[in-house]
């Protein structure tokens, strides 16, 4: 089952600002932590990698995952999701890399490479806790 965003904390899935710090596991089962873009759609949280990155290794469907959001004005401000990847896809990732850099930079994704094949990620919160 989801778990509810409170409305207290929406604003930092929203605010251009906030980075998410995704912590995944790795293989061996030690932790990974990647400050990361993302936005939400229908509840879930989506981040985007380039395919040969260690998010891209780790983050297969049916991975647990957390996120952590700070508030950019106030550090004593933040929520913690934990949850599940319920999506893997490279279906429309390129265009997701776009929106998300247009979020965060106002521009077209200016750091592409030649021949880098993006995947995005659905994340549906299971556990959220927040504070401030």
């Amino acid at each position: 089952m989801a778990a509810e965003i409170p409305a207290a904390f929406q604003s930092l899935l929203s605010d251009s600002r906030a980075f998410a710090n995704l912590a995944t596991v790795k293989a061996d089962g030690s932790p990974q932590v990647t400050p990361v873009w993302f936005d939400t759609a229908d509840g879930k949280i989506r981040v985007n990698t380039a395919k040969g990155r260690v998010k891209a290794r780790t983050m297969k469907e049916g991975a647990r995952v957390a996120l952590s959001i700070l508030d950019p004005d106030n550090a004593y401000r933040y929520m913690q999701i934990r949850g599940e990847v319920t999506r893997v896809t490279e279906d429309g990732a390129d265009a997701h890399i776009d929106a998300l850099s247009q979020k965060y930079l106002g521009k077209t994704y200016p750091f592409r490479q030649a021949g880098e094949e993006r995947i995005m990620y659905e994340i549906t919160p299971q556990a959220v806790q927040t504070m401030g």
